[in-house]
This record gives C-alpha cells, sequence and structure tokens, in this order.
C-alpha cells in the first residue's frame, strides 16, 4: 500500500514539477510567456478592482509574480511527493491565487467557446485543489503511531 500511496503522490505532483521545469526553461529576462499571459489578465484586473473600490491599485511586476508561482509549484510539488503537508498547502496556495485569474470565464459571454474552454480548466484546477484538500483531510486523521510504554518489571525481593 506505501508504493502505491508514493507512486499516487508522484504521477500527482508531476503535473505541477514538469509545469514549474517548463516555466523555468522559458523564463528568460522578461518572464516567459506564462509573464505575457499574466500581464494582460493582471492589468484588466487592476483597472476593475481601481473602478469598483476607487483606489489605485500598486503596480506589481509580473516577472516576482511569475517566480513566485514557479517557485510554489516547484517546491510544493517535491514536497508532495514525500508526503508533506506543508507541500500541498503551497500547491493550494498556488491554485486559490491563479486559478480564478488565469481561468477568467466569468469575463465572456456564457455560451461563447472561450468561455467554455476557461471554465473547464477552472473546474480542473478546483478538481485539483479538492484532491489536495482531500489529501490533507486523510494525512490529519490517520493517528500517528505511538509508542507501546512498557510496563515497568516489578522487583522480587
Amino acid at each position: 500500500m506505501g508504493f502505491f500511496s508514493f507512486l499516487g503522490r508522484v504521477l500527482f505532483a508531476s503535473l505541477f514539477i514538469l509545469s514549474a521545469w517548463q516555466m523555468f526553461n522559458e523564463f528568460g529576462v522578461d518572464g516567459g510567456p506564462a509573464a505575457k499571459e499574466l500581464d494582460s489578465k493582471l492589468s484588466f484586473l487592476k483597472e476593475h478592482l481601481t473602478s469598483k473600490l476607487g483606489v489605485v491599485m500598486p503596480d506589481v511586476e509580473v516577472r516576482k509574480i511569475v517566480a513566485t508561482t514557479l517557485a510554489l509549484k516547484g517546491i510544493g510539488g517535491i514536497l508532495f511527493v514525500f508526503g508533506s503537508s506543508f507541500g500541498s498547502y503551497l500547491l493550494m496556495l498556488h491554485l486559490a491565487v491563479t486559478s480564478p485569474l488565469l481561468y477568467d470565464f466569468y469575463n465572456y459571454d456564457s455560451g461563447s467557446p472561450e468561455c467554455f474552454a476557461l471554465l473547464n480548466e477552472f473546474l480542473q484546477s478546483i478538481a485539483l485543489f479538492g484532491a489536495l484538500l482531500f489529501f490533507v483531510g486523510m494525512k490529519n486523521s490517520i493517528p500517528r503511531r505511538q509508542h507501546k510504554k512498557k510496563a515497568p518489571k516489578t522487583k522480587t525481593g
């Protein structure tokens, strides 16, 4: 059972680790294609929040956000392989922050093909988040091994 659990964690985390590796290879001086995609979405979000809240949102360097995302996916994936709850929390943080931003199906008409494609990707991210929640829940529900206390030997006298 232990081998299959490890294999499942490796296969699950490979999605995040390989994605982080690809982002690392494409990163370059400008943050790569991930930064280009994220830049337009962040500027739209910034304009939207500024218009709704009436407060000017600070400028955020997209390259640093991509580097943080890369680190969350890479470190979280590696820690998850070894059964660390902290790794799953890092992956959940990544999914909670990036999923609504990257898969903005809510900005498209409900019948458009773009909306369906983004909604599908968003729901897949939610499913991954649910699997991580399940892992954390199962990890916390399994009682830790307690060493049996040895009964003190009686002195015969």
